[in-house]
């Protein structure tokens, strides 16, 4: 598995894997807008893919002062269960605990529970529920994981 920093050459991919996952599928501008941004990294997870490009999955998260926060993560349709989303979490979570990031913070449909048990593996807990996130009748519930260091207190 090849996880990278996405390049403006992977945006077709990108929003392939994007309009097959989700009903409101964020613009071409959202990802070339996140490109530019100093504290946006956007990742593409590389795998014998179904794809053309080669690109398996992708992954955006911000990083503002102590928080990490993952926008967006999808993984092609056809390329799901291979451990390609648990590849790309583990590295935001492994790029906050080497940044001394206190927090991962997400936002999950109340109803993705195949997403929601995987962060759960990760240790992420369900803080509050954020009613019509993503429009009516579809809330988000917001889900953090605190970062420990290698003796199990918090990094501070």
């Amino acid at each position: 598995m090849d996880i990278r920093d996405a390049t403006y050459q992977d945006l077709p991919g990108i929003l392939e894997i994007e309009r097959l996952s989700f009903a409101q599928p964020w613009s071409i501008n959202s990802f070339k807008r996140e490109l530019t941004l100093p504290f946006s990294r956007l990742m593409v997870a590389g795998k014998e893919s179904a794809s053309p490009d080669g690109i398996s999955g992708f992954m955006c998260r911000w990083l503002v002062a102590d928080e990490s926060h993952i926008l967006n993560v999808a993984v092609h349709p056809d390329m799901r269960r291979y451990g390609i989303g648990t590849e790309l979490i583990a590295t935001v979570i492994g790029e906050a605990k080497g940044k001394q990031v206190q927090v991962v913070t997400l936002e999950v449909r109340r109803t993705n529970l195949p997403a929601r048990n995987l962060y759960r593996k990760f240790g992420f807990e369900e803080r509050r529920l954020r009613r019509n996130y993503y429009g009516p009748g579809e809330d988000a519930l917001v889900m953090e994981l605190e970062i420990r260091s290698e003796n199990g207190s918090k990094i501070l």
